[in-house]
Order: C-alpha cells, then sequence, then structure tokens
C-alpha cells in the first residue's frame, strides 16, 4: 500500500520520549490547497496544536502530486478528489492509526476533507472507518465552481512554461509579465527546488491539473444537508465576493440555522474579515480564536465557543 508523506506535529510540551509510545490521545489531519504542500502549514500547526493539550496531535500531509508525494510510487491515476481522499484512509491503515478526530482542508484541500468523510460514513475505507467529529473547511465552497479562470491560466501557464526553470527570480519576472499578481507569482515560485544546475517544481504538473478539475466538479452540498451524526461541518470563509456569490452565503446560513436534529450532524459557518484566500497566513489569530475552542470542545465539552458564526 502507498503512503503520502506527512509531518507529525505535536505539542513541545509533550515528551516523545516519555514511557508512553503514544503521547497524545487525539489527531487532526491538515491537507493543503491546490500546487501547496504540507510545509504551508508549519507556523499554523506549530500554533494550533500549542493551543490545544497536549493530548493532541496534528499531522500534515503532502497531498499525491505535491511535496514529497511527488516521489512516492504507487499512488496511481485516476488524480481525482476520491483517491486523494482514499491516500489519507491508506496512511491511517498502513500505519495502524486511530482515525482521526479533526479533518482540516484548506481550499481544494477542504473538498478532499469532505470526501473523506463522506467515504468514512459510507464505508469505502472497511468497517473500521470511523467519521471524524469535525471538519474544519477553510475558504473552499462545497459545490461545483464555475469562476475558477484564473486557476485555469495559471495551470496552463505552468505546464507551457519552457524548461529548464533558471531560477525563482525570472519565474517571478515571467509571470508577471504574462499579468499574474507579484503574490502569486512569487508564492508559486516558492514551489521551485534545485535539481542540479537548474529548478524544478515540488508537485506534478500533469496530475495536479487531473486533481483540480475533479475538485473544481465535485459537490458536497449533499452531505452538508444531512451531515452524519456527530459530525460538525465548519465552514470558515474570507468576504470574498467573487469566491462567496450571496446564493451561496445565503445557503450555508440556512444550513447551519437549521434547528438541531440528534439523528444528524450539523454546520456550521465562521467569517474571517480582511482576509484573503490563504487565512491562516493572513489572519492566523483569528483563525486559531475560531478554531481552538471548538476543538478543545470534543473533549472538554463545556468550554467556551467563540468566533463569528450564522
Amino acid at each position: 500500500m502507498s503512503v503520502i508523506a506527512f509531518e507529525e506535529i505535536i505539542n513541545s510540551s509533550s515528551s516523545l520520549s516519555s514511557q508512553s509510545e503514544k503521547p497524545y490521545s487525539f489527531t487532526a489531519l491538515l491537507i493543503h490547497g491546490l500546487l501547496g504542500c504540507r510545509d504551508d502549514f508549519v507556523d499554523f500547526a506549530n500554533s494550533l496544536v500549542s493551543s490545544l493539550s497536549t493530548d493532541w496531535r496534528i499531522v500534515a500531509v503532502d497531498l499525491r502530486n505535491h511535496g514529497s508525494s511527488v516521489d512516492r510510487e504507487g499512488l496511481s491515476p485516476p488524480h481525482d478528489t476520491a483517491n486523494a481522499a482514499r491516500d489519507l484512509a491508506n496512511l491511517v491503515k498502513s500505519l495502524d492509526w486511530a482515525w482521526p478526530d479533526v479533518v482540516i482542508g484548506h481550499s481544494v484541500g477542504g473538498k478532499v476533507a469532505l470526501q473523506y468523510a463522506s467515504s468514512c460514513a459510507q464505508g469505502d475505507y472497511g468497517d473500521s472507518a470511523e467519521v471524524p467529529k469535525q471538519l474544519w473547511i477553510l475558504d473552499s465552497v462545497p459545490g461545483k465552481i464555475d469562476n475558477y479562470e484564473v486557476v485555469d491560466k495559471v495551470l496552463h501557464t505552468l505546464q507551457t512554461l519552457p524548461s529548464p526553470i533558471r531560477s525563482q527570480e525570472w519565474l517571478v519576472d515571467h509571470m508577471n509579465n504574462l499579468g499574474f499578481s507579484k503574490f502569486l507569482s512569487e508564492w508559486i515560485s516558492n514551489s521551485l527546488k534545485k535539481s542540479g544546475e537548474h529548478m524544478e517544481f515540488s508537485f506534478d504538473i500533469d496530475g495536479v491539473i487531473q486533481f483540480f478539475e475533479s475538485a473544481r466538479d465535485s459537490d458536497y452540498w449533499w452531505l452538508l444537508e444531512e451531515p452524519p451524526k456527530g459530525l460538525e461541518i465548519a465552514i470558515v470563509r474570507t468576504e470574498s465576493q467573487v469566491t462567496w456569490d450571496q446564493d451561496v452565503v445565503e445557503r450555508l446560513e440556512s444550513l447551519a440555522s437549521r434547528e438541531h436534529d440528534e439523528s444528524r450532524g450539523k454546520v456550521s459557518v465562521h467569517v474571517v474579515p480582511r482576509s484573503g484566500h490563504w487565512i491562516y497566513k493572513d489572519e492566523p489569530e483569528a483563525l486559531l480564536e475560531i478554531m481552538t475552542p471548538r476543538i478543545v470542545s470534543l473533549v472538554q465539552p463545556n468550554s467556551k465557543l467563540v468566533g463569528t458564526l450564522y
């Protein structure tokens, strides 16, 4: 069984050298977005795990065709959302871990998180699989997306770049000249790594395109309408009217404001003002203020919940 690359992040107060082989009782999986890798989340993951008790660990993964998972053999096509989610289940099973309590996904990583939870609930990963208690979907619309022209343009540009790439500076200048913002160009250039005398990306662009097309066309509104019992799906969004159409916002508000029903899970919606798409980088403290109390409440039910929600 092929396993994607990952990194365990444990509260610094925990001791891996303690007599216990497992100095944690609860796990949160952290899933990056398109063209990213687990390193993107390092600062936020350390802050989050430090805000929790020593019973928690965070496992940050590299999705197939991203980061250190690019070189992993056996991650066969199709490179779609379903197989990206199954990679998470294979990681858990291959290392004989307990099933994660919390799954956090940013951008298209949020689509992977939703697919993972639905597959757990439907028994796709076997009878032992357990549905997470919480999903955190960071700035990811749960339905099909039509307004991704910029992403399509970025992916086409990356697929048709002249080879080899000489340097990060060259790539930034090249993308600026094509009309991309300096921020976006620099962010993509951070995915370059040294290969001999030249640079190469830490992702496989053809596999990434297949994955993006699958995530773009995936629709998980049905899961929000009928979440499995015991699951909270927490949507954290920005105020961007480009990403979040009014119809989508109103539909989320309606789901979050439904009367509690013991037979199903629940949806909550949280807004991070003034943030761009990369919430965990733009407004990490605001995001922690929303997430930490709700994650803590899984093991301390009387903890106070805060955050902007509907």
